[in-house]
């Protein structure tokens, strides 16, 4: 489970520090950098995926052209902070720390390269590119590799042998193919890397969600694709039937009395038909958006294999404030678990009054001073009185009335007082 991200340089932020929870709360004003911290997730997802930097940031085309991975969002003048020669960013998890610093290539000033990397896991060390002054590792002139120090196997502070990566890539995803990298080094990477993979980033299309699917397609499409076959899935267990029937009857007005998936004759197709217990059909295309989210979100939490992370862009989107609180109640309880994570961003005030305690530590506010291009980061519980105000007028009041940006406001300017003398 992922606890903290870190991002010095990425996009927007200086040096700024996302608190993750089970359920992560993302606030603020459009265009503070809510979306960059998405794009900080998807880096990393990426880099689960086995892609080279330029991919990342570029990219992914099969061998017959077609995309499998959409790069990550703005121009390479735009990803790493302005006027700096690049980024980091480190994720600490249960057990793990991961760090990778990127920067422009030195020959080609319009490519990264990998510039530091290091991997701990409870505080021992795996790799780095940098252990020490006086290492041969620690100057890194080579323009063709990037070298690693490897931990001694069994050892917590010292380092062994060397070994030579190609920069374009991270080393991680390198190492289990790597001769000189031993198995239980290979294994901890691994770990890592799956941790990274198995992640969504969820932006829901109504649209997309009506349209029928192909038979055998069981993975939900990012936009909410496929959602006839994948709830036929879930339906082909009865608890699980059951389950999505009581939670749907929750989260909407609709009586629902089962779900079924009459096929196209034509195009051989799957439907989505929701039976009432008035025998009334309701097809897809007659669905509200909000119930179509509501099933979304549903298929992807109650899933036969749900992902380790889901990242939702304004999940409140087309839900009504009636039924917020169920589906707060629904993502609570499913995280609780401690087989998904969830982080969303939203703009909804109802959305904020419904957390609960352990969801409130982890909710943060993003804010960019209308002077400056650098966005901060703080988490709401350790903004002045929160926790009092909290109790007092709501989390979602002080969303409405701009109490958190205000306040921001105020702190910074104090800050900035301060380190100049004044």
């Amino acid at each position: 489970m992922i606890t903290s991200l870190r991002l010095v340089n990425f996009k927007n932020f200086a040096d700024e520090t996302l608190p993750v929870g089970p359920f992560t709360v993302i606030v603020g004003t459009n265009a503070s950098g809510k979306s960059n911290i998405r794009d900080a997730f998807r880096f990393l997802h990426g880099i689960g995926r086995g892609y080279t930097l330029s991919e990342i940031f570029g990219g992914k085309y099969g061998p017959g052209g077609q995309l499998e991975w959409a790069g990550i969002r703005g121009a390479t003048n735009e990803i790493v902070r302005f006027g700096q020669p690049g980024f980091s960013i480190e994720v600490e998890a249960d057990p793990f720390i991961y760090s990778i610093t990127v920067g422009d290539d030195r020959k080609s000033p319009d490519l990264f390269r990998v510039e530091r990397e290091e991997l701990r896991v409870k505080y021992r060390p795996i790799y780095t590119s940098h252990p020490g002054v006086g290492d041969p590792v620690h100057a890194q002139r080579d323009d063709r590799y990037l070298l690693l120090r490897m931990a001694r196997t069994g050892e917590k502070r010292k380092y062994g042998h060397r070994v030579q990566v190609r920069w374009d890539q991270p080393a991680l995803t390198q190492l289990r193919d790597h001769r000189k990298v031993v198995r239980d080094h290979k294994v901890l990477a691994e770990f890592v890397i799956n941790g990274f993979a198995n992640a969504r980033f969820l932006d829901l299309v109504p649209d997309l969600m009506r349209q029928p699917a192909f038979p055998g397609q069981i993975i939900l499409g990012d936009s909410g694709e496929n959602l006839p076959t994948v709830l036929r899935e879930i339906c082909a267990d009865p608890q699980r039937k059951e389950t999505l029937a009581a939670w749907t009857r929750e989260l909407t007005p609709m009586d629902v009395r089962d779900f079924e998936f009459p096929t196209d004759p034509i195009t051989g197709r799957v439907q989505l038909v929701i039976r009432e217990a008035n025998d009334r059909a309701v097809s897809a295309y007659g669905a509200s958006d909000g119930t179509l989210r509501f099933l979304t979100t549903l298929a992807a939490l109650l899933g036969k294999n749900p992902a380790g992370l889901y990242f939702f862009e304004e999940i409140d989107n087309g839900i009504h404030p009636s039924r917020m609180r169920l589906l707060i109640d629904l993502i609570e309880g499913q995280t609780a678990k401690g087989e998904s994570q969830v982080v969303t961003t939203t703009h909804s005030p109802d959305l904020l009054a419904l957390v609960n305690d352990k969801t409130f530590e982890t909710t943060s506010v993003v804010y960019r001073d209308e002077d400056s291009a650098d966005g901060i980061i703080r988490p709401v519980a350790k903004l002045p009185k929160a926790r009092e105000l909290r109790r007092s007028q709501g989390l979602g009041r002080l969303h409405t009335t701009g109490w958190m940006e205000d306040i921001l406001a105020f702190s910074e300017e104090a800050n900035k007082d301060g380190e100049n003398g004044e």
